[in-house]
């Protein structure tokens, strides 16, 4: 099972993608589609078009995997917001699990100001 540090960065790329595409051309995309740089070692999830595939490719500071789902049944409900969304360790994991995010109600949480180590 794939369990991604707490402070890894998880972004989903929102258009369909091809599955043939593994380490180079999930690469690409998250290049040239993300603008961010994948050896980051930030996570990124990729769905085709029929949602009954995810991919996720990271850099583990030797080289890059590709994590891979195929659904038998059912299909994954991803919410779609513009081409790149960032999603949090639990949303992936209720992604994972078949829930449909578009149905989860969020309550506010604290969060803490960007700028907390300038204050004195």
């Amino acid at each position: 099972m794939l369990v991604p540090d707490a402070q890894v960065r998880i972004w989903l790329y929102a258009p369909a993608t091809d599955m043939r595409k593994s380490f180079d051309g999930l690469s690409t995309l998250v290049r040239n589609k993300l603008d961010e740089d994948p050896v980051s070692g930030q996570l990124f999830v990729f769905i085709n078009r029929r949602r009954t595939q995810l991919k996720i490719l990271y850099f583990d500071n030797s080289g890059y995997c590709v994590w891979a789902k195929r659904l038998e049944q059912g299909r994954f409900h991803p919410l779609v917001d513009g081409n790149k969304q960032r999603l949090a360790w639990t949303e992936l994991k209720m992604l994972l699990d078949g829930i449909d995010l578009r149905s989860i109600r969020r309550f506010k949480r604290y969060q803490p100001p960007v700028n907390a180590g300038d204050a004195i």
